[in-house]
């Protein structure tokens, strides 16, 4: 919902173009709020109001901006203008949008940028998406382990107007080579003994990452040591970057995002629902409902090998909707929560045989109730209490069976190398539908004949 709380005196100030009330605006509030109070402005209404803030500030409210006004404002307003935003912006989010300007663009605003900056970009570019490298900022805060506290103190004071964050401290050698790592509250602890080095004060047991390594890896590292920031090195220890937290969540929903479209059978969509291409988004969709839609056939075709009984036991017909639905649902219920606790890192595949046995417990419980259930429905149907048995074995053994496919398959596929959550709701379900009408006309075989 769009605050408009503000946007009458907004409108009216670049109106009159009162250039003092506009930048008593910028910078009055937390730069999220400034950004959300001019949600219901045009993307050149908004720069207008940003040129009367300092260039740090308009930086920082120009990162609450969504994806497409952000687009607009470097695609079609002052290209020097542009250039210099851009030259404020954290080095690793002013790569993630000048991938989404053209081609041309990019060439006009990175001419204005200084050659550091355009090596950097060029740099952080390099990485393959997914990776590390392509998440990182090269804004660290860095000190050579041979300064004393007071130096470092003193150092940090320059720097941090141009960092990201400061809640780490690297300590390198002359090299830039990762030889340990500071805090800021250890810095201020040793405020009663300035004279120190950091090399007396660091950690050198530091984690860290490398930018070949998986986002996904990366993120989950982060979780484990519960920390603020990760450092990015080379095969040789070099200092490259670091992965902040804030983009830790960017990658945890992105993968989430990702996991929650495969198990509803999408192939992950690489842009917003609304941003995407119409025919992108039908093709992505429309991949596994054609899977889904042979398998769907597989189906039918199980249920033509059972002519026989359908003709003389009509009333079976009634419960095949129940049947399906019961091992479907129970299969998706087990990929689901085996697939989210892998994601979580709660569960590996090494632990299968503790999935397996609790899975085994819990199908045979929730079978027998399904069956006990079926039974009574069953009773008021079926010709004989004895026929009426098919719809209580079944019921019990479709569950059992949906929920070890349900959590066999997304082990099989982590096992593989490939994402559990390929093996989607809709494809176990499909599995389990021909499945379930296999043992459903087997046991009516059996019991009746």
């Amino acid at each position: 919902m769009l605050n408009t709380l503000f946007l009458p005196e907004l409108r009216e100030m670049l109106e009159h173009n009162s250039a003092e009330e506009l930048q008593e605006f910028c910078t009055a509030l937390n730069p999220g709020r400034t950004a959300e109070y001019m949600e219901g402005l045009t993307a050149a209404e908004s720069w207008q109001v940003l040129l009367h803030a300092p260039p740090g500030l308009r930086a920082e409210i120009f990162e609450y901006f969504d994806l497409d006004r952000k687009l607009n404002i470097l695609n079609f307003e002052d290209t020097t203008e542009a250039a210099n935003l851009l030259a404020e912006l954290p080095s690793d989010d002013r790569v993630d949008l000048i991938q989404e300007l053209s081609e041309s663009r990019v060439v006009d605003l990175l001419a204005l940028l200084p050659a550091s900056e355009r090596r950097d970009i060029r740099r952080l570019q390099s990485f393959a998406e997914g990776t590390a490298g392509a998440i990182m900022t090269s804004e660290v805060a860095k000190l050579t382990e041979d300064l004393t506290v007071r130096q470092a103190l003193e150092e940090l004071s320059k720097q941090a107007e141009e960092l990201e964050t400061i809640y780490y401290i690297y300590v390198v050698d002359q090299d830039d080579r990762l030889r340990g790592i500071v805090s800021g509250r250890q810095l201020i602890s040793a405020l009663g003994n300035v004279e120190s080095r950091l090399s007396d004060l660091m950690e050198t047991d530091v984690i860290a990452v490398l930018p070949t390594d998986d986002q996904e890896a990366v993120a989950e590292r982060v979780e484990r040591y519960n920390m603020l920031a990760i450092p990015v090195v080379d095969q040789g220890r070099q200092l490259l970057g670091i992965i902040t937290h804030d983009d830790v969540i960017d990658v945890v929903r992105e993968e989430l995002t990702e996991d929650a479209q495969r198990i509803a059978a999408v192939a992950p969509l690489e842009e917003s629902y609304l941003r995407i291409n119409l025919v992108r988004l039908g093709w992505k969709r429309g991949i596994w409902l054609t899977i889904l839609f042979f398998a769907a056939l597989l189906t039918a075709f199980a249920l033509r090998q059972y002519d026989q009984e359908l003709e003389t036991y009509t009333w079976l017909v009634l419960f095949i909707p129940l049947i399906i639905s019961a091992g479907g649902n129970s299969g998706t219920q087990s990929a689901t929560l085996v697939i989210t606790a892998m994601t979580s890192g709660d569960l590996s595949v090494r632990d299968w045989r503790t999935i397996l046995s609790r899975e085994l417990v819990v199908s045979c419980m929730l079978g027998s109730f399904l069956a006990s259930l079926g039974f009574v429905v069953s009773l008021f149907v079926a010709p004989d209490s004895a026929s009426a048995m098919v719809i209580p074995i079944t019921l019990l053994a479709v569950v059992i069976s949906g929920c070890m496919v349900g959590v066999t398959l997304p082990l099989i596929f982590k096992r593989l190398g490939l994402d559990p959550a390929l093996m989607s709701n809709p494809f176990v379900a499909g599995i389990v539908d021909i499945l379930g009408i296999v043992i459903y006309f087997n046991v009516a075989r059996a019991v009746m004949h």
